[in-house]
């Protein structure tokens, strides 16, 4: 069939009228092309912020809870990367799926078939095992602290660098017919992103059995109330007394009524029943557990209430260390009797500081402004390992 010179020229005209409507949009050109119409879109994939990815130790070595992976540097092959993490590199290049003398990209990401010596300050990490949770990774935080707690720091102490902290990413293995762009939109994250953190090349190509893995997305800092905010050298707003707005209510207690004369018998109550049993242990706050115990994946309990609701000691001890997260949020450990510690994580308005005694019930901070933050992370601790709380809650 002969098609006419107009029929030839349709599609031209079709495509130069689209590329007319994607210039004229607000929003950024996605070449996504099924978002045009109204469905699937990956532009605001395209625009979701990711944690740069961990920086590895002297080996090349990143390590999580579950996996480890090792970074390529410029030059290596399969084989130097085995010899500096200590695996044969035939187990190593099965595992990924390449020979063992192939050319590696700088920052490639190789995956390793079993777990090999944990980062230490020995091998250039900064700090000893895994990257963890923030709020999972505390007795890490504060082990120094926790050792030699003494009640006031010495102030031209050097500080002790934290440790790296984070999610631990989801490692994809490639499969036939799959590219960096089909892996990025699977998991709503920036083509360019899942490249950086893989040491991909320019052209974004994967092979088939590869790992990759997936881009975390970044924690946002807690959000401040800018509404009472002070200049410099006023003094903090003071709050309105309940009594400026309305009366108090008048005292009723000092001459209560008599109770009305019955002459029915008093009731039976039998003999003094024995007091309820005191737990070893009080909830920091009274509120809904969100999550509970899982050893290996939250180290203690979750417990949210309102926001301000003050958290308390869960039982007598010294505070042993006061720390922060990677994010800024303030973490208390308690030490108590018998190797045990306490520990609150994930708190505001701390009020106590390291060294001084606490009692049972006693308030030492409070929970975040935030409504999506207001909860404590609650861990018990038999010297560095965690334990179920609820034992001593019961």
């Amino acid at each position: 069939m002969i098609l006419t010179q107009n029929a030839r020229r349709a599609p031209l005209i079709l495509a130069t009228c689209g590329m007319a409507v994607l210039a004229g949009c607000d929003d950024p050109l996605d070449f996504d092309l099924r978002g045009l119409g109204g469905g699937f879109t990956t532009s605001q994939a395209a625009q979701t912020a990711t944690a740069d990815r961990p920086r590895p130790d002297s080996r090349g070595v990143i390590s999580y809870p579950s996996y480890q992976v090792a970074v390529a540097e410029r030059g290596d092959t399969l084989a130097d990367v085995a010899n500096r993490i200590g695996l044969p590199a035939a187990d190593l290049a099965s595992f990924n799926g390449i020979e063992t003398d192939v050319p590696l990209r700088q920052g490639e990401v190789i995956a390793l078939p079993r777990r090999v010596a944990e980062p230490s300050p020995s091998t250039g990490a900064i700090g000893t095992g895994p990257i963890q949770p923030s709020a999972v990774d505390v007795t890490t935080l504060a082990g120094n602290a926790i050792n030699n707690a003494a009640p006031t720091p010495v102030a031209s102490a050097p500080r002790t660098p934290l440790p790296q902290t984070g999610q631990e990413p989801i490692r994809h293995q490639v499969e036939r017919g799959e590219t960096a762009f089909t892996i990025a939109r699977l998991y709503q994250v920036p083509a360019k992103s899942l490249a950086e953190w893989n040491g991909l090349g320019a052209d974004f190509s994967v092979r088939e059995g590869q790992f990759l893995l997936i881009p975390v997305a970044r924690v946002a800092a807690p959000r401040r109330d800018s509404t009472n905010t002070t200049q410099p050298g006023a003094g903090s707003p003071t709050p309105t007394p309940p009594s400026a707005t309305r009366p108090l209510p008048e005292d009723d207690t000092a001459n209560p009524p008599a109770p009305p004369p019955s002459d029915k018998p008093v009731a039976d109550v039998g003999e003094t029943t024995a007091p309820a049993k005191t737990t070893e242990m009080a909830l920091p706050v009274q509120g809904s557990i969100i999550r509970g115990y899982a050893k290996g994946r939250n180290e203690g309990i979750d417990i949210k209430a309102a926001p301000g609701t003050p958290v308390k000691a869960a039982t007598a001890g010294t505070v042993a260390a006061i720390t922060k997260s990677a994010d800024g949020v303030p973490i208390i450990v308690v030490r108590h009797p018998g190797n045990l510690l306490t520990v609150y994580a994930n708190v505001d308005q701390v009020q106590v500081a390291k060294g001084d005694s606490v009692r049972r019930g006693q308030a030492i901070a409070r929970l975040r402004d935030s409504a999506d933050e207001a909860y404590v992370h609650f861990e018990v601790r038999d010297g560095f390992d965690s334990v179920d709380p609820s034992p001593y809650l019961e």
